[in-house]
């Protein structure tokens, strides 16, 4: 089961978003509510947005895509977030990502 499902104009990404984690990370793929997610932590407070322009800038990052190829669809105030991703590749970047 991977956290990810591919769409007809990217992929949608599920994520379990822990704020003031220390660092910036992806811990990997875990299971939150009986369904797939990828763990990531980010040193930013969930204050003003700031943990979920932290979680963008980190998959961003982690994945080679420009900020502007990832947005949240759902959960912006929640730990766990949908994300829709645009670009090449995508899901064997999050399987290497994911490995």
């Amino acid at each position: 089961m991977t956290p990810w499902r591919e769409t007809g104009d990217g992929v949608e990404l599920t994520v379990r978003l822990t704020p003031r984690g220390g660092r910036s990370a992806i811990d990997g793929v875990g299971e939150a509510g009986g369904r797939a997610v990828l763990r990531v932590r980010v040193a930013a407070p969930p204050v003003d947005g700031a943990a979920n322009e932290a979680l963008i800038r980190t998959l961003a990052d982690a994945l080679d895509l420009p900020r502007s190829a990832i947005r949240i669809v759902a959960g912006t105030r929640g730990r766990i977030k949908t994300l829709h991703l645009e670009g090449d590749d995508l899901p064997a970047r999050l399987a290497a990502l994911t490995g």
